[in-house]
């Protein structure tokens, strides 16, 4: 029993010794060297699907209540209307000129346009009248449609039964425009009675002569319907012009009855100064007649009718180029 522990106790301590004696024997030099096993690469990660389409996120309460409303439909913006030429008496006008910083234009018959930032007027002792711009360029009068400086807008047309052109200038803008020409004259010498002499009476109307001497100026007004012809200003033409309101009609018929006493308060106070003179230097005569007196509040009575046929007329044109009324 004993030999048999001793044995087996004995063959245990060789096995256990047995792999140190291996490792610990001397490396042979003449064999091949031993490779350690080679380490495993890395796996590459797979390429990115460049087309993937992400995964909706989910909307809040909020927005999907909101989303559940009809989309609005789009609509296309109105395109802006391009701005028509400028145009003067149907004539229209091409845009050129000076590119320098200006305030005024000046336009030409044959259709150009200058722009200035200064427009004179020259009237020579000798010579045409021409308009100077920027104090370099000359233009003649003849040639110029419409022009504009400080004082206004002006415009050359030949006035109505004549063939004479003349520069108007724009008093008023709408569909009925008002122009008037300016004529200063001298008057050395003359009669008249005071308030009757300066100016003329009414639009192209009456005229009248100075009291003793010196200058006079006329305005004489015209109208323009829709850039049309140059027209007398007067009633029967603005009735023509308005035909198609009838606010503008009934004040023009008033105008025509202002129209109608004037001329009655013209005749009766030239017929009482008449009679009045015949017998101031009849050769029993005493003095000047009363007559003739009495003549002068006659002849004032038709400057408050002017007066009142001129508002009637303005009023009527106001009235249709505001287009009520009709």
């Amino acid at each position: 029993m004993k030999l048999t522990y001793a044995a087996v106790l004995g063959l245990g301590l060789s096995a256990a010794w047995a792999p140190a004696s291996a490792q610990d024997a001397p490396r042979q030099l003449g064999g091949a060297p031993v490779m350690p096993a080679p380490a495993p690469r890395p796996t590459a990660p797979p390429p990115r699907q460049l087309d993937a389409v992400p995964a909706p996120v989910a909307a809040p309460a909020t927005v999907a209540a909101d989303s559940a409303r009809p989309a609005p439909v789009a609509t296309r913006p109105e395109p802006t209307p391009a701005q028509p030429a400028p145009t003067i008496f149907n004539r229209p006008y091409v845009m050129g000129g000076s590119t320098q910083p200006t305030r005024y234009q000046v336009g030409l018959k044959n259709g150009a346009v200058y722009n200035a930032y200064d427009v004179e007027v020259k009237q020579p002792l000798f010579g045409r009248n021409f308009l100077l711009l920027d104090g370099q360029r000359r233009i003649e009068l003849s040639e110029v449609g419409f022009y504009e400086n400080e004082t206004g807008h002006y415009v050359r047309t030949t006035l109505p039964h004549s063939s004479r052109e003349a520069t108007l200038r724009r008093e008023k803008t709408g569909r009925i425009s008002l122009y008037a020409t300016y004529n200063t004259s001298y008057a050395p010498g003359g009669y008249g009675m005071p308030g009757f002499g300066y100016g003329g009476f009414g639009y192209g109307g009456f005229g009248g002569y100075p009291y003793g001497s010196g200058y006079r100026t006329t305005k004489t007004e015209y109208f323009s319907k829709d850039n049309g012809p140059i027209q007398n200003l007067n009633s029967r033409n603005l009735a023509l012009a308005t035909a198609d309101n009838a606010g503008a009609q009934e004040l023009l018929a008033q105008a025509r009855r202002y129209q109608t006493s004037t001329t009655v308060a013209y005749v009766a106070g030239g017929g009482l100064l008449l009679y009045g003179l015949l017998q101031s230097f009849r050769p029993n005569s005493t003095g000047i007649s009363p007559v003739t007196y009495a003549a002068v509040p006659v002849l004032i009575v038709p400057l408050i009718f002017q007066g009142k046929q001129a508002a009637a007329q303005r009023q009527a044109i106001a009235l249709y180029n505001s287009g009520g009324m009709r």
